[in-house]
């Protein structure tokens, strides 16, 4: 295969950061190169944020809160300029696919349809400015007029990772807003394109500044964002190690946390469904995003004696994946977003081996590439659900088949595990399918197959995180609220 050249990232600005609704210049000369994942060459170079800068963008986004127009807009009002956002993403749908393809290895037939879905959710939020229950009425326990109102908690820190940077942003930044929060959006250093692009738009439909804020940093910088009194809630997605910090962190203060962190999620094929049905569900979800998403299936627990046949069907679709240029519209899977992840996802099938886990196919980078942070779609099997490979988020494309005796203990493996992000039964009975859902400690549960839904609400039990993204449930973390107790009702509320 001809491997496509490096990519233009199309930013427009980056060696500036986007504070007080300006393009400015950073304090220090410092920047960030970020590498095409399938090249390996610097594609798109960045300002690196500095303490100063950090200093500078809350300080923007306090006074934007305390003092400019944005809280005290009502929430129709905000939602007018979340639709005016959402119709300026719907030009960068070109932009935002070569950046995100570059930058993570997904595909670009996938990305293309990206900036739609970030316009999507900008829509559904400046909806809910009209439609939520931003004030309800009440009588308190001595029979006197009340209302619960619901107020912007703050400043928001929203820390995004670099698998899916959009979309994660998105679901931040527009409940944040509809909310009447204001926003420092600190991008990933090795996925900043997509966070450029939404300070670019902000600019282009006139929000009023300091609402939004965006700069780049690494996490020593990052931490001093977390820890800035000046920040009111931290919305955070990225790995449980660095989740657990930011809470204790949080903690200190009483800031107000929302964490999104890892899956080991599992999947449950009972025996009443099709081996082969279920191996091809998998193996079309495996490698979406070349297996960098937090909440894919990567526990596959099965009854013993349909251990051997589910291997066949799944390693023999694994072993039809085309690995290749994300570029190149006949890939079905690009590669891992960095050297790091490589050598990381390498360092963990290593691991698996000389603990015993049989490697069926896969675990090596492809022969025909070169060139590029490529792995092959990995699948063990007659895995010990106490290892490091079916305990630790690998984030990669590899898949841990393990065996048990009977429904039971499937979903007592299932839940031995710190996380709790994901999950899936697979049977032809959609009664089972609840009443083994009902018993799985996860905060989604799919029937038959991988499936997640921001829209309704996206989030984890247990180490997976606190709280909820997406959906009107992904609202309320924004909001504080706030009873009002009247000797006689305000005019407008009687």
């Amino acid at each position: 295969m001809t491997i496509i050249a490096s990519r233009k990232s199309h930013v427009r600005n980056p060696r500036a950061l986007f504070i007080g609704g300006e393009w400015i210049e950073p304090s220090s000369a410092s920047t960030i190169d970020v590498r095409d994942s399938t090249t390996e060459e610097v594609f798109l170079t960045v300002a690196e944020a500095q303490a100063a800068d950090v200093e500078r963008a809350v300080a923007a986004a306090r006074e934007a809160f305390d003092n400019g127009p944005w809280p005290r807009l009502t929430p129709v009002e905000r939602g007018a300029y979340l639709n005016k956002i959402a119709d300026a993403w719907e030009t960068r749908g070109e932009a935002l696919a070569d950046t995100w393809a570059s930058e993570s290895g997904v595909l670009r037939s996938m990305s293309i349809h990206s900036a739609k879905g970030v316009a999507g959710v900008f829509r559904y939020y400046a909806e809910l400015g009209k439609a939520f229950a931003w004030e309800e009425k009440h009588t308190s326990s001595m029979g006197l007029p009340a209302l619960l109102v619901r107020e912007p908690v703050g400043v928001v820190a929203a820390i995004i990772p670099w698998n899916a940077p959009h979309s994660l942003m998105s679901y931040k930044a527009a409940a944040a807003l509809i909310a009447g929060c204001t926003v420092v959006l600190k991008a990933s250093p090795e996925a900043p394109a997509a966070p450029y692009f939404l300070a670019e738009i902000c600019e282009e439909v006139g929000l009023p500044a300091g609402v939004v804020n965006v700069l780049t940093a690494d996490r020593e910088v990052s931490e001093l964002l977390v820890r800035n009194p000046g920040i009111d809630k931290v919305s955070f997605t990225g790995s449980t190690a660095a989740g657990r910090k930011i809470a204790s962190i949080c903690g200190e203060r009483i800031a107000r946390v929302t964490l999104e962190l890892g899956g080991k999620s599992p999947a449950i094929i009972l025996d009443d469904y099709d081996i082969g049905k279920a191996a091809a569900s998998i193996a079309r979800t495996a490698p979406l995003m070349t297996g960098q998403v937090c909440s894919s299936l990567t526990r596959i627990i099965v009854s013993g004696n349909r251990h051997d046949d589910f291997v066949d069907a799944l390693s023999a679709s694994f072993g039809k994946i085309k690995v290749g240029d994300p570029f190149d519209t006949e890939s079905q899977m690009g590669p891992l977003a960095m050297e790091r992840q490589r050598d990381r996802v390498e360092g963990l099938i290593a691991r698996a081996i000389s603990e015993g886990a049989q490697l069926a196919t896969g675990g090596g980078r492809p022969a025909h590439l070169n060139r590029g942070y490529f792995i092959e779609p990995t699948v063990f099997a007659n895995v010990d659900n106490a290892s490091t490979i079916a305990q630790e988020e690998i984030f990669g494309p590899v898949v841990s088949i393990i065996r048990a005796r009977n429904e039971e203990q499937a979903i007592e493996i299932a839940n031995d595990t710190i996380y709790g992000l994901n999950s899936t039964v697979f049977t032809n009975d959609p009664d089972r399918a609840y009443a083994v859902g009902r018993r799985l400690r996860a905060g989604t549960m799919g029937h038959n197959g991988f499936k997640n839904d921001f829209n309704i609400a996206f989030g984890g039990f247990k180490q997976s995180g606190l709280g909820r993204e997406g959906g009107v449930e992904g609202l309320h973390p924004y909001l504080e609220t706030k009873t009002m107790i009247f000797e006689t009702a305000p005019i407008g509320t009687a």
